[in-house]
């Protein structure tokens, strides 16, 4: 009797012990199970849900509803939170300088290098911004006679034609194809120079086939910046989730760029040698920040540096595309780590603006009086952009307003701060890591939130705020407008706008951004109306950088 009892007893003392350790442990002694969980599951069996969630693209959508559900603080995985506030909230971890999550670098490297966006740490990051900061603020990008020099080129020579000669044949026009060409066109020519820079305005082969190579990609992100390891695991195993056309697509943009590198340090070599240099041709953004990080590695080779301590699976270690010859060596990767900065200001800047400028126009293609009430308001600008030029006028006649008079339009303002609100580029996570100080750290009304926690907050939730926002999914420019909003109310809602990010790690192109779609949507509504053609798929699809589903849409421009 006593022998078959020890068994039976052991068995039970078994499943306490696991019951203790996978169900009571999990539920009540968890430092996170304080916070009201996303999903019952998610004390449970951990990351599953959410991961699930983020494979089949609904993370915007879960999260939102959480936060409807359970407030603004939520446990979104076993040491995952979601943050939808701004005190105690995105001023704490973004503000306060909380560290990235291996998460950015895990999705955003190229050439097998960290840029500064990617950077996990602030001392690296800061260190590499110091040297481009400058070029990038908004006294330097409204002032710039390189900026001026290209606008000009730009509107002039490609944009404005264009669109003109859309509106005399009356053809449907897909803008958001076209919004990626006219920004691309727009950020590399301030990056490279307009001479190394792109045309994809006029080159549509060359749009095309870079375009594919940049998009294709989007399906098979989510393995590289949620889990890696299956991504390298299946591959060993010849069974691979990601297909090989993801890493040909990396590396034939990788090089790419690449080319448009070595054409501005071609362009640099020669300078001396050009009589009357175009202003437009300075390679701004790319030779602030080479010369910027060869004197930074001169004084210190391990400045800007991402710390040898983080173990990361990278996108690719390639460096074949890299400068032969030049500032590298065996043990360096100086010519890699800036080639990967450029290409990523490059992507996200032409992105980003493509995708505003897309919703933009549909929103203002149905509401033909406030395109009506916006011309009006354009119209005051000296000069107007007036195209065609009149009859006996050159294009060396043509001249845009100054930027500073364009930021200045307060209609003009609102439509851009309510589609950047409504239709945030970027409206998904932006990871961070708590820090480990005594006694915790509080978000929200939850104190105690220990170490290592990955925590994040998104524009998606931050702007849907309906007390700060009232109808916040109606689109509505005038609530950015004095007379029709208190100046508290302004003060609320600017404090709320998360578009951009905030803290020392917020957007760094964010005055150029701004700059080109206003000084865009200034000349277009300046001469045209916009009409919807066909919006079938307009709705935008749930991930970090949005866009529309059916990846374009189509407008009809008519000249007024």
């Amino acid at each position: 009797m006593a022998g078959s009892t020890i068994p039976v007893l052991a068995f039970s003392v078994l499943v306490l012990l696991a019951g203790y350790k996978f169900i009571y442990a999990p539920l009540f002694q968890h430092p996170l199970s304080h916070i009201p969980s996303a999903h019952w599951s998610i004390p449970i069996f951990g990351d599953v849900w959410i991961t699930w969630q983020r494979y089949k693209e609904r993370n915007n959508a879960v999260t939102f509803a959480a936060h409807r559900k359970h407030g603004s603080v939520v446990r979104m995985a076993a040491n995952e939170l979601a943050v939808d506030c701004v005190d105690n909230g995105i001023r704490t971890i973004y503000a306060g300088g909380w560290e990235k999550h291996a998460w950015y670098p895990q999705r955003f490297a190229s050439y097998g290098v960290m840029n500064m966006f990617s950077t996990i740490h602030h001392l690296p990051h800061s260190q590499k911004k110091r040297t481009i900061a400058n070029v990038y603020s908004k006294s330097y990008i409204a002032s710039s006679p390189q900026v001026a020099a290209n606008s000009h080129v730009l509107f002039s020579q490609r944009f404005l034609p264009l669109l003109d000669q859309y509106s005399k044949t009356g053809e449907a026009v897909d803008v958001h194809d076209l919004n990626n060409a006219m920004a691309m066109d727009f950020m590399s020519a301030f990056q490279f120079g307009l001479s190394s820079s792109t045309n994809f305005t006029q080159d549509v082969a060359k749009r095309k086939e870079i375009m594919h190579h940049y998009h294709c990609r989007r399906e098979f992100e989510f393995f590289s910046a949620e889990l890696p390891w299956v991504k390298t695991l299946t591959k060993r195993l010849g069974i691979p989730v990601v297909p090989d056309f993801f890493d040909v697509a990396n590396l034939t943009i990788e090089d790419w760029n690449a080319d448009m590198c070595r054409s501005a340090d071609d362009y640099v070599a020669k300078q001396g040698s050009i009589a009357s240099p175009f202003p437009g041709d300075e390679p701004v953004v790319y030779n602030q920040f080479k010369s910027g990080m060869l004197k930074l590695r001169a004084k210190d080779g391990a400045a800007g540096k991402a710390l040898s301590s983080e173990q990361l699976i990278l996108p690719t270690t390639r460096h074949d595309a890299l400068d032969k010859g030049g500032v590298d060596n065996a043990d360096d990767t100086t010519t890699a780590e800036i080639y990967s900065d450029m290409l990523d200001q490059l992507g996200a800047g032409h992105e980003t603006s493509a995708i505003a400028l897309t919703y933009l126009y549909w929103e203002m293609s149905q509401r033909p009086e406030l395109m009506k009430a916006l011309r009006k308001e354009l119209l005051t600008l000296t000069p107007p952009i007036q195209w065609p030029l009149p009859t006996g006028f050159d294009l060396k006649d043509f001249n845009l307003p100054n930027p500073k008079q364009i930021d200045a339009l307060p209609l003009l303002n609102a439509i851009v701060m309510e589609t950047l609100r409504l239709h945030t580029p970027i409206p998904g996570i932006e990871p961070r890591i708590s820090p480990y100080i005594a006694g915790g750290s509080t978000l929200g009304e939850y104190s105690n939130i220990p170490g290592g926690v990955r925590v994040s907050a998104m524009p998606y939730t931050l702007h849907r705020n309906e007390e700060v926002f009232p109808q916040p999914n109606s689109f509505n420019p005038s609530r950015w407008l004095p007379e029709h909003t208190s100046e508290e109310q302004l003060k609320e809602m600017n404090r709320w706008f998360w578009a951009f990010g905030s803290g020392g790690r917020m957007c760094i192109g964010s005055h150029l951004a701004t700059q080109e779609i206003k000084l865009l949507v200034a000349a277009i509504y300046s001469n045209w109306t916009t009409e919807v053609i066909d919006d079938e798929g307009i709705e935008e699809i749930d991930a970090y950088t949005t866009r529309p589903k059916s990846n374009r849409l189509m407008l009809r421009f008519a000249h007024v």
